[in-house]
């Protein structure tokens, strides 16, 4: 990045276990695992799924009975990353309001499967959301997506979408340029969409996530009972003097 940008958040996943200063394996709203009820998801998130080796981070997906500890039963577990809690009560890891948001992600062939790469407000509560590339129900076509309220509180998006490329096929460098007064995404570097409306962009510090969720918007079909999704880096950067702010809280 060009001089006037520092860069305040990276992980090039060397060594073999997952930084534990930046990295959480949950969402904070469950204990000894959660998913995204809100979607509907069949999976159950377990630790045990995320594994770093050979310079990269792995998200497998596996089709096996997983009991949640919410009481229900989950007929795939899988993995995540979050730079937020561990637990209800505990600070987020890193939050960031504003930035150049990019990564090195390889999505896996599978059908079925919703990886993502994405952010979510510090508060828990979405809207808004900022998607910076996720594999919604194909794997040739990336969706880049901003959720927002609408005037009566209810979710509204706006949604550009590209291909088609064999993503599986290998890494591809999806990015978010979020700025005060545009929205800004790129794929291996050239610009792919861009919202500038006022009413769409967000204010609010955001966690970065990674996340492999089986069954939306389809289900897997019939012999496939496996995926995954590798990330070979993830940088975060913010102008000097424009940044709203960058908070490594360490929160464990």
């Amino acid at each position: 990045m060009p001089g006037h940008w520092r860069a305040v958040f990276a992980d090039d996943f060397g060594g073999t276990r997952l930084n534990p200063a930046r990295w959480t394996t949950c969402y904070d709203w469950n204990q000894g695992g959660c998913t995204n009820r809100g979607n509907n998801e069949l999976e159950w998130y377990r630790p045990e799924q995320v594994s770093v080796g050979d310079g990269k981070l792995t998200l497998t997906a596996r089709r096996r009975t997983t009991p949640g500890t919410d009481g229900r039963s989950y007929p795939w577990t899988s993995g995540m990353v979050s730079t937020g809690r561990s637990s209800w009560n505990a600070r987020p890891r890193f939050v960031f309001t504003y930035g150049y948001f990019e990564a090195a992600v390889r999505i896996p062939p599978q059908a079925g499967m919703l990886p993502a790469f994405w952010l979510m407000p510090a508060s828990r509560y979405t809207p808004p959301e900022l998607d910076v590339a996720e594999g919604l129900g194909s794997t040739d076509r990336i969706e880049m997506t901003v959720h927002w309220k609408g005037p009566a509180g209810e979710e509204r998006t706006a949604a550009g979408r590209f291909g088609p490329v064999d993503f599986p096929a290998g890494y591809h460098v999806f990015a978010l340029n979020w700025e005060r007064n545009a929205l800004t995404w790129y794929v291996d570097g050239e610009i792919r969409f861009r919202v500038t409306d006022p009413a769409k962009i967000p204010h609010v510090p955001m966690e970065l996530l990674f996340t492999l969720a089986v069954g939306y918007p389809t289900v897997p079909p019939p012999g496939v009972d496996h995926a995954r999704m590798s990330v070979d880096w993830v940088r975060v950067w913010q102008q000097l003097g424009a940044a709203a702010g960058h908070h490594g809280t360490g929160g464990r």
